[in-house]
């Protein structure tokens, strides 16, 4: 038995009979109740919704199961004398009740943390502001050409810790990694990856810094062996090389790079001691838009260790893209809809504005995440005819954008939608032939949506009805 199965072979061990609790019952941890429950564990089981509001599937495990619950808005206080405590990646470890826990000898983690430590295989973790799902699906789809067995997991994919114990060493695992997975995490994937960062989700990290330091967990725990990506561009991500203790790669899309990735115009290129090789000519890929070159670059740097270039290369001309990405829906009348719900912060909407030569009715708006919406008041000048606005961030949106119209004195039709349904209808009444509708948000779904799949969905199914 080799030692990572033996790591595991310890937990399982040590869980029997211990107290370990699970907080949120959502995708990541449902598989756990399962697990823990074989491994005899005291399973007690957390979440803020009141118990109406929890799927009868899942209350008909916890009661089949005999498993102890508590829902609500105060369901922490309950949360006392357990030796591991789970926690979903939205309930941060500075919460006072875990914070409480954990001084008083508890682990407290999350399920893609203890994956990462036992897993027997290579990890290839992806993190950053924006790109990091194009970009793992990318890596993802890449490696599928080599003959090893390929995982996908973290934000995207499934749950992995129930699949360690089928997991061998010549295996490959790939993960999306957010702010809230890596924050506090103590463990760090053998290649790691940021694409870059920017202000996001302060409406639940303590400031910027808390942020920025979650995401830097990310290679933190490397050794001299680990491979570390980086986007030369990106202020932040470029210092990251003072602290890595391993390889670092670059790329670029501004720089000449002496070494690394380069984004030269229609070129990718791939530079080793100032020979800067072309590999790859962007007309023949199917994804648009210069950040997403970015991502190419990105993961052709992190799969250049684990798969021939040439092999690498195929499967990127191959891949389509990734659902809510912009995503081309249908053409009506000679006006394109594309969906990008996904871009969820103003820079992902300021990178999918500039993806397109054609003028564009963008639609946006949506949960508020407290972020500055005066970068994207330019790009938007720049490249809409139309703009229609719904949800939280309106306003704001609104009031950037007019204060730059006045500053540059030049006009734009601006309207106010009460819904997405609504805001399609304006779409497609003001659009011009040749011109493009772009749903891109420019801010979380959760004023209107259970998320931005939901939301993305919701789109494409009104549009597919014009």
């Amino acid at each position: 038995m080799n030692l990572e199965n033996e790591k595991l072979e310890e937990f399982n061990n040590y869980v029997r009979f211990r107290k370990i609790a699970i907080i949120g019952l959502g995708v990541s941890n449902l598989p756990l109740i399962d697990y823990l429950y074989n491994k005899k564990a005291t399973i007690t089981v957390f979440d803020d919704r009141e118990e109406q509001s929890i799927p009868q599937e899942i209350m008909d495990k916890i009661k089949t199961k005999n498993i102890k619950y508590y829902f609500g808005k105060d369901n922490l206080t309950n949360l006392k004398k357990f030796d591991i405590i789970f926690r979903s990646p939205s309930c941060l470890p500075t919460k006072r009740e875990l914070a409480e826990e954990a001084n008083r000898g508890a682990i407290v983690t999350t399920e893609i943390e203890m994956l990462m430590k036992m897993c027997p295989c290579k990890i290839i973790g992806v993190t950053g502001s924006d790109g990091k799902t194009t970009t793992t699906s990318l890596i993802h789809h890449i490696l599928q050409k080599t003959n090893r067995k390929v995982y996908l997991g973290g934000n995207i994919g499934i749950p992995l810790f129930t699949k360690l114990e089928e997991m061998e060493p010549k295996d490959l695992v790939v993960l999306e990694l957010s702010s809230f997975q890596l924050m506090q995490m103590e463990v760090s994937p053998d290649i790691a990856i940021i694409t870059n960062i920017s202000p996001n989700h302060l409406n639940i990290h303590k400031d910027y810094q808390e942020y920025i330091d979650s995401k830097k967990n990310i290679f933190k725990y490397q050794n001299e062996k680990g491979i570390l990506i980086l986007n030369y561009d990106n202020e932040i991500t470029r210092n990251c090389c003072k602290e890595a203790k391993g390889k670092v790669i670059f790329f670029s899309s501004n720089e000449k790079l002496d070494n690394g990735f380069i984004i030269d115009g229609n070129l990718i290129k791939l530079s080793e001691d100032k020979i800067r090789k072309h590999i790859l000519n962007t007309k023949e890929v199917q994804l648009k838009g210069k950040h997403n070159y970015e991502n190419i670059a990105t993961a052709l740097a992190a799969t250049q260790t684990l798969i021939d270039l040439d092999l690498a290369i195929k499967a990127v001309k191959e891949f389509k893209g990734v659902e809510h990405r912009l995503e081309f829906v249908r053409e009506i009348d000679k006006i394109k809809w594309y969906n990008d719900s996904s871009s969820s912060s103003p820079t992902r909407t300021i990178s999918g504005l500039k993806a397109f030569d054609e003028r564009i009715t963008l639609i946006a708006g949506g949960y508020d995440k407290n972020l500055d919406y005066e970068p994207i008041a330019k790009p938007i000048i720049e490249n809409v005819s139309n703009l229609i606005l719904m949800g939280q961030t309106s306003g704001k949106i609104f009031d950037v954008v007019k204060q730059e119209l006045e500053n540059q004195q030049k006009e734009l039709p601006i309207y106010m939608s009460n819904s997405l349904e609504q805001s399609i209808n304006l779409a497609k009444k003001v659009t011009s032939s040749g011109e493009i509708v772009l749903f891109s948000p420019a801010s979380a779904s959760f004023d209107m949506f259970k998320n931005a799949v939901e939301r993305g969905n919701k789109f494409k199914e009104l549009v597919q009805k014009l």
